[in-house]
């Protein structure tokens, strides 16, 4: 006979990391909505909210536009996988872990992919990629907006899209930790594939991971002569599930979409023009903070993530065990680095509902107590 559990019982924690991040509680009032069918009208409507909303947040009015079941890399896989056929050349932009990852996932769809490279933290001038794109034909260009790993902002994307375009290349963007957090305008930068994810900046459950498609990508994946090889993410058929006829694709996670409607009801309610000016404001108290106690940042200003701060850690100091004090001490997550990183920074998030004044004093508090 197994042992008896006792009921589920999980701490409060301050989630300060690189997500997932704190929730309004009406999302997870949202989440305990009692649960209908996937196919179920009252249901499909739900869906077609989400898709509109995703829409205004994305800055966008692509009609493929919607949320990947899955975490954020089931969207970079579902952006990646619909466009790369065997023997397709992509330029991939790589300047911290996930301008990697994109890399590698093109490699195993069988693409030839060409690695742009910058050291972990710097960013690219547009002339680097258009330069790039000169020597050779490409299909496909990755980068990433918001760099989770280093904290760096990739500027100038309207920029690159439009070189892109002019060489006959897609350029698809990571948008996981920018998407509700950061100016992102779609359709007037031109971007033609770009994925996020439902628990950093939106503030939303994990699991559910928004996608939009421009009517110039949506034709290249709509010619292919064979289908992507993962059936899952194949953005024809999970497009049939979310368009006007709703077709049986997979059994989505109603209670996610019900949290994850009710966060992007929370940012279109706040406003964007006003949500991108309290994640700035927030990051400017929290920069200032660190800086008076004698932190320096990784990323110099002008390039730095707002929502997604790296400082390095002083010297003289554990790393990991300052981040586990900050956990069991004072119930604050932040993360650390990861490969070349690991153990020099601290990556600390103010995204979504977790970017206030209150935590922003709270950590700020709990590390002079512990520097000290």
């Amino acid at each position: 006979m197994p042992h008896a559990l006792s009921p589920l019982s999980m701490p409060k924690r301050t989630l300060l990391g690189p997500g997932p991040s704190e929730v309004d509680p009406r999302v997870l009032q949202a989440m305990a909505t009692p649960l209908v069918g996937h196919l179920d009208p009252e249901f499909l409507t739900v869906m077609g909210e989400v898709q509109s909303l995703l829409r205004t947040v994305f800055q966008t009015r692509n009609e493929w536009t919607l949320a990947v079941p899955g975490t954020g890399t089931a969207a970079m896989e579902a952006a990646v996988g619909n466009l790369v056929e065997l023997g397709d050349r992509v330029l991939a932009c790589v300047q911290g872990y996930f301008g990697e990852r994109l890399a590698q996932m093109a490699a195993r769809y069988g693409a030839e992919v060409d690695r742009l490279e910058h050291p972990w933290g710097q960013v690219f001038e547009p002339a680097t990629i258009i330069e790039a794109l000169s020597k050779s034909s490409y299909k496909i260009v990755t980068l990433v907006h918001a760099e989770t790993s280093t904290g760096a902002l990739q500027p100038a994307i309207a920029e690159i899209a439009q070189g892109c375009h002019q060489a006959g290349a897609l350029l698809v963007l990571d948008c996981v930790t920018s998407l509700g957090g950061l100016e992102l305008k779609i359709d007037e930068w031109g971007v033609d594939v770009a994925y996020s994810a439902g628990q950093k900046c939106l503030s939303g459950p994990s699991g559910l991971s928004p996608l939009t498609v421009s009517p110039s990508a949506r034709q290249i994946i709509e010619g292919r002569p064979m289908p992507p090889p993962v059936f899952y993410f194949d953005l024809v058929e999970l497009n049939r599930y979310w368009g006007d006829s709703p077709a049986y694709h997979h059994t989505a996670p109603i209670s996610t979409m019900y949290g994850l409607r009710e966060a992007l009801r929370l940012v279109i309610e706040e406003g964007l023009p006003a949500r991108f000016q309290r994640h700035q404001l927030n990051a400017r108290l929290l920069w200032d903070g660190l800086e008076a106690l004698g932190l320096e940042m990784f990323v110099p200003e002008k390039r730095r993530v707002p929502v997604l701060t790296t400082v390095r850690v002083p010297s003289g100091h554990d790393e990991a065990r300052l981040r586990r004090r900050l956990l069991t001490e004072h119930n604050i997550e932040i993360a650390g680095g990861f490969g070349p990183l690991a153990g020099q920074i601290w990556r600390i998030g103010l995204m979504g509902h977790s970017s206030s004044r209150s935590n922003v004093e709270l950590l700020l508090a709990a590390l002079k107590s512990m520097l000290n």
